[in-house]
């Protein structure tokens, strides 16, 4: 017969319950993912040194000087002067050597080589670090579940941005093209923002554990987080307006502003044929394209920033905030650029810009999404 409890027992001496075992959400805090969250991190400073090396590539005209694609092997450049002779004359074969760049010297063209060759040498950099991280992760079974496949997109995305790259080189190699296509140039840059996309928000998902960003996403917010995917897509899409403006050096051309040589709408737009073209290569019609999106983006992020404003949670009211800021600042700079005609030291600082911008709306986004957890006073 069991024994029967006294009136004024303690409480304190009462059988203690046996703690429960841990979830799997729980037994997710086993997993690397901090160093992963790290890993990631390098690589997306990577990805941005990377988009700026590419931008200088382009700027300096130097895009063209390695004529093949040599993903194992070209990894060492020339090492005697024999196999500058050679590099030298494959380039001199090609329509931008012989149309713009007749005559130029041996050293000249060292430097638009090096330049290419850095530009590549960073892509296989980048592709070793990952491959590094990935599989050394995943021997050691440190990352968590759901997120192999994850880890893996980055690795196939940037597998598939060296061989854009090469079609895109390979644009210029032939025929009477003084540059490569203002089309593949964008495909090749818009590739590289969707990878800086996916690691920037793969590294806010890690910076939270799994059961916070379930019960914060009770809480989000529906319609801004919408509104952010909106502001995100336009974004993307000025920035591959902003592309072709640099894949033609349209940038260089119609230096002033709010008009363009006087005129609202450019002079001598749709003269090339087909019309589709005039889209993608005439100098005028490319910047107004350029600039009308520009102006409505602004416009649309007004909007955004105005319906943040209401949000209760004051990081994420902070974070569209930061996006209405940059927003101003990387118009500022895009009409400074059009100024002074492009000149390399202001046009990768525009092109910064949009990486700073990206960043800050996939930020945002990601806060009216998950928002962070704050006192009610708060």
């Amino acid at each position: 017969m069991a024994e029967k409890r006294k009136l004024f027992e303690e409480v304190g001496d009462a059988p203690k319950p046996q703690a429960t075992a841990a979830g799997v959400i729980d037994r997710g805090r086993t997993y690397a993912r901090g160093a992963i969250r790290l890993w990631l991190m390098l690589l997306f400073a990577l990805v941005v040194v990377m988009i700026s090396v590419g931008g200088l590539t382009r700027l300096t005209d130097s895009g063209l000087s390695i004529t093949e694609w040599a993903p194992v092997s070209g990894a060492l450049p020339p090492m005697s002067a024999e196999a500058w002779d050679a590099e030298f004359e494959k380039y001199r074969a090609i329509p931008e050597y012989q149309l713009q760049n007749k005559g130029m010297s041996l050293s000249e063209f060292k430097v638009i080589y090096w330049w290419e060759w850095g530009h590549r040498q960073l892509g296989r950099v980048i592709g070793l670090v990952w491959a590094l991280g990935f599989f050394g992760f995943l021997l050691l079974r440190k990352i968590p579940p759901g997120w192999t496949g994850r880890l893996l997109l980055l690795g196939v995305l940037g597998g598939a941005q060296g061989a854009i790259g090469w079609w895109m080189v390979s644009s210029g190699l032939t025929g009477t093209m003084l540059d490569v296509a203002s089309y593949r140039l964008a495909t090749h840059l818009g590739l590289a923002f969707v990878i800086l996309g996916f690691i920037a928000w793969y590294t806010f998902a890690l910076g939270r554990e799994e059961r916070d960003l379930m019960q914060a996403r009770r809480s989000g917010e529906r319609a801004l987080f919408g509104m952010g995917t909106g502001l995100m897509h336009f974004a993307f899409l000025q920035i591959l307006l902003g592309a072709l403006v640099a894949g033609i050096d349209a940038g260089r051309t119609y230096t002033d502003w709010p008009l363009m040589a006087g005129q609202f709408f450019p002079a001598y737009a749709f003269e090339l044929e087909p019309v589709w073209r005039n889209f993608f290569e005439d100098e005028g019609l490319v910047q107004f394209m350029h600039r009308m999106a520009g102006y409505l983006l602004f416009l649309f992020g007004i909007g955004v920033w105005m319906r943040s404003r209401r949000s209760p949670n004051g990081s994420t009211r902070f974070a569209f905030n930061a996006v209405f800021a940059m927003l101003i600042v990387q118009m500022v700079l895009g009409v400074v650029t059009v100024l002074y005609a492009a000149p390399l030291h202001i046009a990768i600082v525009h092109q910064l810009g949009a990486v700073v911008l990206w960043v800050l709306i996939l930020r945002a986004r990601f806060l009216a999404r998950y928002p962070l957890t704050q006192s009610i006073r708060g």
